[in-house]
């Protein structure tokens, strides 16, 4: 539970960025930049994702995986298939984690996790990243480059997230994220598709019966 509220600060705050710059690599960062704009920019995706997730100071480590989906602007569903069945759902507005094996959902207001950029600015919309971030490269091979996203320092929750980038399609193949407490967070997607995804599947009716939480 305890690395769950960490992913759940990381992934509602993908937008809060603070790290160091490499400002050398800088026409690189851009063609980079443009590549995935033209690659994700208005348009949603799917996605499978293994996550790791690390808690530094007691040094215990978590896995898990799943699907995802995100669609243009700010809706995103993370379902989560291992180990133990969890949801993560919001349409830009309303946020729902919805927990079936606790018969627990958890009802809030998207706004604030949305805010300058946070949440699905990343990677349901991807633009986002060139309005709000300064972007550098910090490493590279003939396969990816990895780019980071710097943002002024009132972050107090991530000290830093690095994502890399396929040079060939420019597809997104990790997000890794330190917070403050320098615990690490890592996604790794694959089987990335992109099509059409109607409104309806970003929103979540609540069963009959489900235990319901107000997190405002």
């Amino acid at each position: 539970m305890k690395l769950f509220r960490i992913f759940f600060i990381v992934l509602l705050s993908f937008g809060w960025i603070h790290g160091a710059a490499a400002s050398d690599n800088r026409p690189l960062a851009q063609t980079v930049l443009d590549g995935l704009e033209n690659q994700y920019a208005g348009r949603s995706f799917f996605a499978e994702f293994k996550q790791t997730s690390i808690l530094t100071a007691l040094d215990i480590s978590e896995t898990a995986s799943g699907k995802a989906w995100f669609s243009h602007p700010g809706k995103m569903k993370w379902q989560y298939l291992a180990p133990e069945r969890h949801d993560i759902i919001t349409n830009g507005q309303t946020l729902w984690i919805f927990r079936p094996d606790e018969n627990q959902v958890m009802i809030g207001d998207a706004a604030p996790f949305f805010a300058s950029g946070a949440g699905g600015a990343f990677l349901s919309d991807i633009s986002k990243i060139r309005d709000n971030f300064s972007v550098s490269v910090t490493e590279t091979t003939d396969q990816w480059v990895e780019l980071q996203l710097d943002a002024p320092p009132e972050n107090t929750e991530i000290q830093s997230i690095r994502i890399q980038v396929n040079r060939t399609d420019f597809q997104i193949q990790t997000v890794t994220t330190v917070n403050t407490a320098k615990d690490i967070t890592r996604f790794e997607l694959s089987d990335i598709q992109f099509q059409d995804m109607p409104d309806h599947w970003f929103e979540f009716e609540i069963p009959s019966g489900t235990h319901i939480i107000d997190m405002n």
